[in-house]
């Protein structure tokens, strides 16, 4: 296998096992995010909808993790009567994009720096600068107030999902069933 076709994770996308288990992280984003989100005025809601996305960036790479969060996104949005907002889809596909690619650039770093990374950045980027942009011009929302609470808000939900996310990835049980679900 290419080195560089390993950072991506482009050869995941011929096994199915890894798809099906995409699609199934994808369904429990969609779920975490439609149902479970707790709505805290019209600029937050508290939710874990990133959590499987980034699980599929950091188990899978960063295209498998994009498509985790193209999907949640566009299958939840039409499963709750939503109108699709390609921006909005866009900042969940980044989600998973950086938090595969970081955690897969980084591999000689300490394990919790680079989760640490690889859920910071992709907050950063697909949770609160993409999806504050899609917010603010989909639906004409002040483009500071949106920012400055989604970042309140991701500081919250990322501490929470970096913590959750390393539990995960250390522990064995879960790390064995992953480890027999990537072998062809």
């Amino acid at each position: 296998m290419h080195k560089s076709n390993n950072v991506w994770g482009i050869s995941n996308l011929s096994n199915l096992k890894i798809m099906l288990t995409v699609a199934l992280f994808s369904t429990i984003s969609f779920v975490f995010g439609k149902f479970l989100a707790i709505p805290v005025g019209d600029y937050m809601r508290f939710s874990f909808e990133n959590l499987p996305i980034i699980l599929g960036g950091v188990f899978f790479g960063p295209v498998s993790g994009c498509l985790c969060g193209i999907i949640a996104d566009i299958v939840g949005c039409i499963l709750r009567g939503y109108v699709i907002n390609p921006v909005l889809t866009l900042g969940a596909a980044a989600i998973g994009f950086f938090s595969g690619f970081i955690f897969n650039v980084f591999k000689n770093v300490r394990l919790s720096i680079r989760i640490t990374l690889s859920v910071i950045i992709s907050h950063i980027i697909g949770s609160v600068i993409i999806k504050s942009i899609g917010l603010s011009v989909w639906y004409d929302m002040p483009f500071l107030l949106t920012f400055g609470m989604r970042t309140v808000n991701y500081i919250v939900v990322g501490v929470a999902e970096l913590i959750l996310t390393y539990i995960l990835v250390k522990n064995k049980g879960f790390i064995n069933q992953i480890n027999r679900i990537k072998r062809r």
